[in-house]
């Protein structure tokens, strides 16, 4: 059986996956302390960062040397005296350790005693725009510029915020580059490929899945996190109801067609049974049609089916609502002739 240009009708039991609406999820109750990445307790030093040295005792020189240093952006520091030091990715006291042993392997000082201090750490500059509390552009250290962060600064999620997200980066890395980020965040990209090295780079992340995951999301200098917001076309109610008409979906719920049927006034014929919920295919013209049967839905939640932004409720015509209606307006008139006045 066909319905107009629709697609073959359905029941509840055989709705394709790729048509069961999508469920409500209130960003409030999301957790979303599991997108916090690597940030860490631990002072590591990184790119960007500023150290001040102090190296006390030297063979020539007894007075102490300090001297702030920046890390170069291959991880090496450059002290004088002491010349190239890898130190990216250590803690302060392993970085003092390094040092140390450097200036003994290079002549410089026979034991010396040094100190590493974090004087500034290096920032990531982050845009956050859509669907949160406080749009905007927010500076976060390097250490901990993850997804987590970028939404607490931004104020949080708002009510009609997407489960979908976008990350995008001005441009990728030189060819042959590895970045730890990237490399995580790859596990949710659908886009995540670029014509050239220059090119700027998307990523899409859908926080339910990267939440349940706990693969926390580092970001990059430069990105751009864009929520957006939820597909939020109204339904519309039609047929045997008393207020037809369209309704909002909520934001923090699920709506299936027994609330949808109870916003629009209820139905106005005891004998309605047959409701089409007809549901747009993605991408198609073309829309799918899924029957309900009323009786069925109050006994069972599974046929009481959740609702999704466009749907359409149609609670139809039988003829049962017909000879219903017909016999109906029979006794109404009936009753209303025989309490009629008389003339004479």
């Amino acid at each position: 059986m066909s319905f107009g240009c629709y697609k073959p009708i359905v029941t509840p039991k055989h709705i394709p996956p790729n048509l069961i609406a999508p469920r409500i999820i209130n960003p409030g109750t999301l957790d979303l302390s599991r997108l916090s990445g690597f940030s860490s307790s631990t002072v590591l030093i990184e790119p960007g960062d500023v150290i001040e040295v102090t190296v006390i005792g030297g063979v020539a020189d007894k007075q102490p040397l300090t001297v702030p240093v920046r890390i170069g952006d291959d991880g090496v520091a450059l002290l004088p005296l002491l010349g190239q030091i890898p130190l990216a990715g250590m803690e302060l006291e392993q970085a003092e350790l390094v040092i140390r042993q450097a200036a003994i392997s290079r002549g410089v000082y026979r034991n010396p005693h040094v100190t590493v201090v974090m004087e500034n750490k290096r920032i990531s500059k982050i845009t956050v725009i859509g669907a949160v509390k406080k749009p905007g552009s927010y500076e976060l250290p390097r250490s901990s510029s993850n997804l987590l962060s970028a939404f607490v600064a931004a104020g949080g999620l708002k009510d009609d915020a997407s489960m979908n997200i976008e990350v995008r980066s001005p441009a990728q890395r030189p060819i042959g580059s590895v970045d730890q980020t990237e490399n995580r965040m790859a596990s949710y990209s659908v886009d995540a490929t670029a014509s050239s090295p220059s090119a700027s780079r998307s990523v899409r992340i859908n926080l339910i899945s990267a939440s349940q995951a706990g693969r926390g999301i580092n970001l990059r200098d430069g990105d751009v996190v864009m929520v957006h917001k939820r597909d939020q076309n109204p339904i519309q109610v039609l047929g045997l109801v008393r207020k037809p008409g369209e309704y909002t979906l909520p934001t923090d719920r699920e709506l299936r067609v027994l609330d949808a049927i109870a916003l629009s006034g209820g139905i106005i014929s005891p004998v309605a049974n047959k409701i089409y919920v007809i549901r747009r295919v993605p991408d198609k013209a073309e829309a799918q049609v899924i029957k309900v049967s009323l009786r069925a839905a109050k006994r069972k939640y599974s046929e009481n089916i959740r609702l999704a932004s466009g749907d359409v409720v149609s609670v139809e015509q039988t003829p049962a609502t017909v000879i219903f209606e017909a016999f109906n307006r029979f006794i109404n008139f009936g009753i209303g002739a025989s309490t009629s006045i008389p003339l004479f």
